[in-house]
């Protein structure tokens, strides 16, 4: 199993796209930085000790150097003149990789090549900071939502220690190790240092993997994949409610007969708290949603027109599952735990006229099918590219791939195999779908 899920981590770089020169773009990104008069270069006990003695917070930035995803976030942060006075209000410290993270206090989604947290120098948490607008464009260097939450952050900080209590929900749970290279899954070919001396890339920790590392963790004692790691840090869009990307967390569309409408958010509304905690990012909004119930009742206070309005948000059996992890550097590994290494699509109605399908039935069509490792295990089994699922053990009814890969992690464990049923080229087959 080790050796499995160092394959699976291993492989999702695969489909992270990256600069060319990777190596050179790290070490040149350590020669610009380790004397910067701003940055403290990947020093996070010099960076704590500094917020004690200059009572200012802590912003540490995680940036993935080698991969493109939020480059434009990356330079605007670094370069963008307007940002420095706000910038020298905290202490500032840059890491590139995630192989010595104190897991405790730093819970975030991985799955971003770009985030951020505040933190009061004796540990504390503030808030987190983390952008998917970004992350789908490279090119991006809008820096309105980072500067509105560096200065939310400042808020949380001068009240700090009285709203010490109210913060409890933004810190870290229980983790299995301390870091991640602790990990059996990493720790076999990765150090808590980089190798600097050596391959300095093949020597890093992305932030990706340590997600797959949580989950290859549960899969190797033979337990299921916990919700909150089958999809993690969820938008409050499954919720119906969808925020402004250039706001701390303002409603900017709320959908017709949905747990947000029933809750009365309106559009405008600025999300002051949620679950009692004080958002500064959208990204605090989703770290609600991950340490969320499976149902239940979130409190929220909004300001709307000046006014302080407090809120009530259900939710309902199984919210979380609606969650579209599809585009996910995650989810790849998870494709071969619950596909043998596939990826599929859910039709739209109009291809499942031409199929013969039912528009609420199962139709899943495989676009890609891995050729390698555990990620060729579907290939090994028989399955081909163009298949179409119509049922997987009991599951008919139609539901998208993100929707598949959450029944299969937590009703099934490796070694299984499932009996489905796919059409290929208008004929039913019987095959045997792989558990990894």
């Amino acid at each position: 199993m080790k050796s499995l899920a160092i394959l699976l981590c291993l492989t999702s770089l695969v489909f992270a796209e990256a600069v060319k020169d990777r190596e050179g773009a790290v070490r040149g990104d350590k020669a610009r930085f380790q004397n910067d008069t701003r940055w403290n270069y990947c020093d996070l006990d010099t960076g704590f000790q500094l917020a004690k003695t200059t009572r200012k917070p802590l912003l540490v930035v995680l940036r993935c150097v080698p991969c493109l995803s939020c480059a434009g976030m990356d330079a605007a942060v670094l370069e963008e003149p307007s940002l420095g006075a706000l910038l020298d209000q905290f202490v500032c410290v840059r890491l590139i990789n995630a192989n010595a993270l104190d897991l405790f206090r730093f819970q975030f989604d991985y799955d971003l090549s770009f985030s951020a947290l505040i933190f009061h120098g004796d540990g504390t948490i503030y808030g987190r900071y983390g952008s998917w607008l970004h992350q789908k464009d490279p090119l991006n260097k809008t820096t309105d939502s980072f500067r509105k939450s560096l200065e939310a952050a400042l808020v949380v900080h001068a009240g700090y220690p009285a709203n010490k209590a109210v913060l409890a929900g933004k810190q870290g749970g229980p983790v299995p190790y301390k870091t991640p290279v602790e990990f059996p899954t990493l720790s076999e070919k990765y150090a808590s240092k980089l190798d600097w001396d050596g391959k300095v890339v093949q020597s890093c920790v992305h932030c990706h993997m340590v997600g797959d590392a949580f989950r290859a963790h549960y899969r190797s004692q033979g337990k299921p994949v916990p919700l909150e790691w089958i999809y993690p840090q969820p938008s409050i869009e499954v919720l119906g409610i969808t925020l402004a990307t250039d706001a701390v967390a303002k409603v900017e569309a709320v959908e017709a007969g949905t747990p947000g409408a029933s809750a009365g958010f309106q559009p405008g509304d600025e999300i002051v708290e949620l679950n009692q905690q004080p958002m500064i990012s959208i990204a605090d909004v989703s770290w609600v949603l991950h340490r969320a119930p499976p149902s239940g009742m979130l409190s929220a206070k909004v300001k709307r027109s000046s006014e302080l309005t407090e809120l009530r948000l259900t939710l309902p059996p199984a919210w979380r599952n609606k969650s579209d992890i599809s585009k996910r550097v995650g989810t790849w590994p998870m494709r071969a735990m619950a596909f043998g290494g596939m990826k599929m699509d859910d039709l739209d109605d109009a291809s499942r006229e031409r199929f013969g399908l039912a528009k609420d039935q199962m139709a899943l069509k495989v676009f890609y099918v891995g050729q390698y490792g555990p990620h060729a295990a579907a290939k090994k089994a028989g399955f081909r590219k163009d298949d179409i699922f119509i049922e997987v053990g009991d599951l008919k009814a139609r539901m998208s791939e993100s929707a598949l890969i959450g029944q299969l992690l937590l009703s099934h464990l490796p070694g299984e195999t499932i009996r489905s049923v796919v059409l290929r080229d208008g004929q039913r087959m019987n095959l045997e779908l792989p558990q990894q």
